[in-house]
């Protein structure tokens, strides 16, 4: 497998203050085709932008609300995005924001045949990210991702419906599972979510469940591994402060954990480096939440050179004997052709 040596083409944070004018949000390296946007010193919903639906549809990954219609995100640019000046979510005086940016293929998606339905992608084979927009039929089906090789991560929403975000993980290690982005909740279990079928090359599986494959408009956000650039996999956490160590073979740069094996209230813990700059890393947003940016001690890790380590014994992430599922994406990879060596925060 080919290594990604520059990792920020393809995935990059940035922050931002809000402005009190329209606000055109630059640093990015590329013109992104998903972006993930959250207000940091407030409450407020997460907003998920991409160019396949357009910028002006508004999915939060914190509620089960339908897809809305606004003109709050103005368009996706060289070098980064534009927003409305005046709107909470995103560009408010005063306000701090970050935003999560992956690269697609830069277009708004093109016809995808390989499935029973056909399916509209933006796919980056390079990075192992895909875009994809589908409209179900109420039957068990295939989707076409583009990627080339199997997801191991599948994000669905139905845009139409008020129903929970749907995750299909490998890492749980059954395909009739599910963890619901929006809620803190343990495994869900059904053959009706992804048709007890695993992604292949070309496609990946959906049921009956209105989650996924209902009569209904959907959008997909997959992912396959690529070394030196993405990760997704599980940990057991030790109950310690000095705490388990995840290997990664590259310096990350977001990570997203979530518990997978318990009914405990487990949240979405979101960590990236740009909102800190330094272990150990305490700078917390939580996926499935509205609430502002923590930096208390709760849940505490460290951003190395190879992987993450758990720095607290929060239930969140490294409850002892506890099952986490996890998403990284690199800042650099740990050994590289580019002469840039991964180095310790």
């Amino acid at each position: 497998m080919a290594q990604i040596n520059k990792p920020d083409e393809y995935f990059n944070t940035v922050t931002y203050n809000g402005s009190n004018s329209d606000l055109s949000v630059t640093g990015v390296g590329f013109q992104p085709d998903f972006c993930w946007v959250k207000r940091r010193s407030g409450f407020s919903e997460h907003e998920l932008v991409d160019a396949v639906r357009g910028t002006s549809k508004l999915l939060s990954s914190d509620t089960t609300g339908a897809e809305l219609d606004r003109t709050f995100f103005i368009s996706f640019d060289v070098d980064g995005f534009s927003v409305q000046t005046g709107v909470s979510n995103f560009n408010n005086p005063g306000e701090t924001y970050v935003s999560w940016n992956w690269l697609a293929n830069n277009t708004s998606g093109s016809s995808n045949t390989d499935g029973s339905i056909t399916s509209t992608v933006s796919a980056n084979t390079t990075s192992g990210f895909s875009i994809v927009s589908y409209t179900g039929t109420g039957a068990n089906a295939t989707i076409g991702h583009g990627l080339g090789v199997a997801p191991k991560v599948v994000i669905i929403k139905n845009r139409d419906s008020a129903v929970n975000w749907m995750m299909y993980n490998e890492a749980f290690g059954d395909n009739t599972k599910s963890l619901s982005l929006n809620n803190n909740s343990a495994l869900d279990t059904s053959a009706n979510f992804f048709n007890s079928t695993s992604p292949t090359s070309t496609v990946f599986s959906v049921g009956t469940n209105v989650n996924t494959g209902g009569a209904s408009n959907f959008i997909a956000y997959c992912f396959a591994e690529k070394k030196g650039f993405s990760k997704f996999s599980s940990y057991v956490g030790n109950n310690n402060n000095d705490g388990t160590f995840v290997y990664t073979g590259f310096k990350p740069a977001f990570v997203m954990v979530k518990r997978s094996d318990s009914n405990l209230v487990a949240n979405w813990s979101m960590f990236d480096n740009k909102r800190s700059s330094y272990n150990i890393e305490r700078s917390q947003l939580e996926a499935n939440t509205s609430d502002p940016q923590q930096t208390d001690a709760s849940a505490d890790i460290d951003l190395l050179s190879n992987g993450f380590k758990l720095r607290s014994t929060a239930d969140e992430n490294n409850d002892g004997g506890g099952t986490y599922i996890y998403m990284a994406f690199a800042e650099n990879p740990l050994v590289g052709t580019n002469n840039i060596p991964a180095t310790a925060r």
